[in-house]
């Protein structure tokens, strides 16, 4: 009888570790920045490296960045999606103080310089949390 006790306790103890409440599992940080990247030519390869070149040197220096992800339009189909845009990027910042931060900062202007004449629409979209 025993070992049925031991191994109901070890599970109880490893489910009780895997369990994550509501604001563990949010985004870290109370700011997110989400661009969306319409590229003159998206069918153009060295287009698409150069952008993808310049935009992960940027934010792979940025000291203020607390998350990122860089993402192209999902194989999705639904009535609410729009997956016209070519890359997507998603920044999330402690908060706006720092997010302000990274607007000024050489490489996030040194990116813009390298990269705005290869795309032909930007759009962005800034949020804070609301918990």
């Amino acid at each position: 009888m025993k070992p049925f006790y031991i191994l109901f306790f070890c599970v109880f103890i490893m489910s009780s570790c895997t369990h994550s409440t509501k604001a563990e599992m949010a985004t870290p940080g109370d700011f997110a920045h989400t661009v969306y990247f319409w590229l003159h030519h998206p069918e153009n390869p060295e287009d698409r490296k150069a952008f993808e070149a310049s935009l992960t040197n940027f934010i792979d220096q940025s000291p203020y960045i607390t998350t990122k992800h860089i993402g192209v339009p999902a194989n999705t189909n639904r009535d609410v999606i729009d997956n016209s845009y070519t890359y997507s990027l998603l920044l999330t910042f402690k908060d706006k103080a720092i997010q302000d931060l990274y607007q000024e900062e050489p490489a996030h202007k040194q990116f813009i310089a390298e990269s705005s004449h290869l795309w032909s629409k930007v759009l962005v979209y800034d949020s804070e949390n609301i918990q």
